[in-house]
């Protein structure tokens, strides 16, 4: 045979061979895995909704009220009644308010219009238009002397609606499927880490102790106002529990509107905002 053409034969037969090898060797490796899917990244937490403490309308407003010259400790709660009057709608007012806050001795009556609450006199002329300050959660006026007052709802009409005890609320509102038992139990649960459970004193600027609380711990948080109680202001709120939050305490009414609070030091909890006149516990006992 001639010896060129086994050469070429040769070569031939090896190309062959080691094509099979590399198909042989292509079927056997593991063909590539797919990068792994990353987890699906949660949603953000829905905000928690803002509780309605001020009026949107005119029969949002009548309920009591806490009206104070702001940087003292002169204050007055009053009730924006909802029945009309001679000027306006009716207000009544304890005899002890003209002396403390000489501005409503000049009051007749109220009105509410384009968001403002205006106290007018007996010629429906304003006393003091009261504006919404920009937390959404108090009025602010200036009177024609310039001094500074503010206006905080206590109990008003607008808080009984966004209540969720509120029947009509709770008839509007659409069936829900069968309710989870976590959120269920979260309103009993105990305040949680910050501010310690105990005997808190209510301080209004320069009027300490005005008013004792007894902070519970435990299941349901509860508040409860000790006997003695001078302050109208927070008897008229009525606390019925209390927690605590990233650093902030949270009174809450029994209508279920809220005072939060922010450490103030030395063992104190300021209002935040700081609206009206000075709202500050104090604890004095365990």
């Amino acid at each position: 045979m001639n010896p060129a053409r086994n050469t070429v034969c040769l070569r031939l037969a090896a190309g062959a061979w080691l094509a099979l090898v590399g198909a042989a060797a292509g079927q056997d490796a593991p063909a590539p895995s797919a990068p792994p899917a990353s987890p699906a990244s949660e949603p953000p937490a829905a905000p928690a909704p803002f509780a309605i403490t001020l009026p949107e309308g005119r029969g949002g407003v009548p309920g009591t009220w806490d009206l104070s010259r702001d940087g003292t400790n002169r204050r007055c709660v009053m009730t924006l009644a909802s029945e009309s009057g001679e000027a306006g709608q009716k207000v009544y007012f304890p005899a002890g308010c003209r002396r403390s806050v000489p501005v409503v001795g000049a009051v007749a009556g109220w009105l509410f219009a384009d968001g403002v609450v205006r106290l007018v006199d007996r010629n429906v002329r304003p006393v003091l238009a009261f504006a919404k300050r920009p937390d959404q959660r108090s009025y602010v006026a200036t009177a024609e002397a310039g001094e500074s007052y503010s206006l905080v709802p206590l109990e008003i009409a607008a808080m009984r609606a966004s209540s969720p005890l509120d029947p009509m609320a709770i008839a509007a509102a659409p069936p829900e499927a069968a309710p989870d038992p976590v959120p269920a139990q979260a309103p009993r649960s105990a305040p949680g880490p910050g501010a310690p459970a105990g005997i808190y004193a209510l301080d209004r600027l320069l009027n300490r102790d005005v008013c004792r609380l007894d902070l519970g711990d435990g299941p349901g948080a509860p508040v409860r106002l000790l006997p003695g109680c001078r302050d109208s202001g927070i008897e008229v709120f009525d606390p019925a529990t209390w927690r605590t939050s990233e650093g902030r305490m949270t009174l809450v009414a029994k209508r279920g509107h809220v005072v939060n609070l922010v450490p103030a030091g030395d063992g104190t909890w300021r209002r935040d905002p700081e609206t009206g006149v000075a709202f500050v516990l104090r604890r004095v006992a365990p």
